[in-house]
């Protein structure tokens, strides 16, 4: 994405980029213990090892303040005049809940505030809005952040797929990281394959229906994106795909291939680290083997090399994904964090990325990696934070899930989180949120 001004052109995109979990973390080895499961059900049926799960003094607000209390901190506060908070687990029907960020990271007054919804999409619509804000006027700047908690109901299909996260991103022109490109492919279709009722605090999920439109999805904005003129596979470097769990982002990969006729790579991480290790929570030690491998092969793209099917990515794109879970919004952006904290061969390559909204709309966006990203690594901040979390047994687990806060009473959380934010209660009906 480039602004058109009087001193040229200027690309627009990521200038930086933050990812911040919360502090607790369900082991699905011990789950499946106690659901009396194969763990492999999970750790390769899914290409799952673990999900964050909030303590009761966190939520979407206090991790989206975490992911961009470091941007903030790192670039200041000039030219911030917008903040798009991209959610599907919204604390108010009409507040955003931007504006306790807003607060809590001390931001100007001088800004507009506004929350943004479709399913996991809607991250990439902010970010898109983003750029065209940037390129309208590129002296400014926004920070978009996505952040959510995935929720189903106990003992459903779809518990061991829960998870939390966030990640904030800066966008501007002359960016650090990543130049957006202008064209993208766009698909949207009515369909009831994922959603929460107002008077629900857990989704309902149609698994199989949702699997297909996804796929749909994908066949539609990869359809589009070529008749828009984008680059052809052959031209793309790296992909990227929203990982409800990770093992879709493979299922993905095996469909694009046959889209494009293109033979690429679809094996995903094993989560298998050391000798004695616990397979279900594969570690820094697991993480750094999978960077070797996946940068050893990184000259695959060049077709003058290549000995057998393309590696894109999609390995490395989906490490911190297999131990945060779903984050909703935030998870394809978990993966570009994972793909460029652990591939040091990017600088100049192009990245797609697939975007999908249950319901549903889908994107196919391209990006370009800029030189020197690898400068701005959060490698080690980000497995420090995962290794931090503090397990869960089962029963607390179940315990914690089952809590529900009615807004009818006046309640002060328990002091629980390690992180820099915290919700501190409920007072006359309202959200109350303060430093920790």
């Amino acid at each position: 994405m480039t602004s058109h001004t009087a001193a040229g052109t200027v690309p627009i995109g990521i200038d930086d980029i933050e990812l911040a979990t919360s502090h607790h973390v369900v082991r699905l080895d011990d789950f499946a213990e106690a659901n009396g499961t194969d763990p492999n059900k999970f750790r390769l049926g899914l290409g799952q090892d673990e999900f964050s799960f909030p303590a009761p003094d966190e939520d979407v607000v206090t991790m989206a303040a975490a992911a961009a209390a470091p941007i903030i901190q790192r670039c200041g506060t000039e030219g911030i005049r917008t903040m798009l908070f991209a959610t599907e687990s919204g604390i108010d029907q009409s507040k955003a809940a931007g504006m306790a960020v807003h607060s809590l990271l001390d931001l100007p007054s001088q800004m507009r505030v506004v929350e943004v919804k479709e399913a996991c999409y809607s991250a990439t619509a902010a970010l898109q809005a983003a750029g065209g804000i940037v390129a309208r006027s590129p002296g400014q700047r926004v920070l978009v952040i996505a952040s959510d908690v995935a929720r189903y109901a106990l003992d459903s299909p779809g518990e061991p797929t829960q998870g939390a996260g966030a990640v904030a991103m800066l966008v501007s022109a002359d960016p650090k990281l990543l130049e957006i490109e202008p064209v993208s492919g766009l698909n949207s279709a009515d369909v009831d394959d994922f959603w929460r009722p107002n008077d629900s605090t857990t989704a309902i999920v149609d698994g199989a229906l949702s699997v297909t439109a996804y796929l749909d999805a994908l066949t539609g904005a990869w359809t589009d994106l070529a008749a828009q003129g984008g680059p052809a596979m052959a031209e793309i470097d790296r992909v990227l795909y929203h990982q409800p769990f990770t093992k879709m982002a493979k299922k993905a990969q095996v469909h694009l291939a046959g889209l494009t006729g293109e033979d690429l790579d679809t094996e995903i991480v094993a989560g298998v680290s050391g000798a004695g290790a616990a397979a279900a929570s594969p570690g820094p030690a697991a993480a750094h083997s999978a960077a070797a491998t996946d940068s050893a092969t990184a000259g695959a793209s060049d077709n003058s090399v290549a000995t057998g099917p393309r590696d894109t990515g999609l390995a490395t794109s989906t490490l911190y994904n297999r131990r945060l879970g779903n984050s909703y919004t935030a998870s394809l952006y978990a993966g570009l964090c994972s793909l460029l904290d652990h591939d040091d061969d990017l600088a100049g390559k192009r990245i797609g990325l697939f975007s999908y909204g249950s319901g549903s709309v889908g994107e196919f966006f391209t990006a370009r990696v800029l030189p020197g990203y690898e400068q701005h690594s959060r490698r080690q901040a980000v497995t420090d934070a995962l290794d931090a979390r503090v397990p869960l047994s089962i029963d607390a687990y179940r315990a914690l899930h089952a809590a529900e806060l009615s807004s009818a009473e006046d309640v002060s959380t328990p002091r629980v989180t390690a992180g820099p934010f915290r919700f501190a209660g409920i007072r006359g009906g309202a959200r109350h949120y303060e430093r920790a």
